[in-house]
């Protein structure tokens, strides 16, 4: 969890409002945000399906192990644009995918769960499919920030 928080905490401003999509039965990401100043509300399908933080929008977003359990990414990823404020952050945290990894062995494909995955490429992919910025920090998170005016979308 603290992997996500890294590159995201510095970069808030004060009282920054969040949502943790996908936050599983337990609430901890947000609780780690609310002790840093940053109300952070939970959203999961399964666990914690509260439809009126969808009717939302929001400063931050957190996604941390859930973008590799999607079956839609790309409906899933608009919904998060949707959710996004104009200058507002999505985190992503899963294991990329590297041109040297043993696909075969690797641990993170072996669970059944987990239907697609991601390489930096395909992180820069989306950025710029939404129009956001995308940086990549360390093997695991991928920090987006959402264009304050309208999304530009490559030619």
């Amino acid at each position: 969890m603290q992997q996500a928080l890294d590159p995201l905490l510095p970069r808030l401003k004060p009282g920054a409002k969040g949502l943790d999509f996908g936050c599983g039965p337990g609430p901890t990401l947000s609780l780690m945000l609310a002790e840093a100043g940053h109300p952070t509300a939970d959203y999961d399908p399964i666990f914690r399906p509260d439809p009126s933080v969808l009717a939302q929008t929001w400063d931050f977003i957190t996604c941390t192990e859930v973008v590799e359990h999607l079956h839609r990414p790309g409906e899933v990823f608009a919904r998060l644009d949707a959710l996004l404020k104009p200058g507002g952050l999505l985190s992503v945290m899963t294991e990329r995918l590297t041109l040297d990894r043993d696909f075969a062995g690797w641990r993170y494909r072996r669970q059944p769960s987990h239907v697609v995955f991601y390489s930096d490429r395909t992180m820069h992919w989306i950025g710029r499919r939404f129009g956001w910025r995308a940086g990549l920090h360390g093997p695991l998170v991928a920090l987006f920030e959402k264009p304050v005016q309208g999304r530009k979308r490559p030619a």
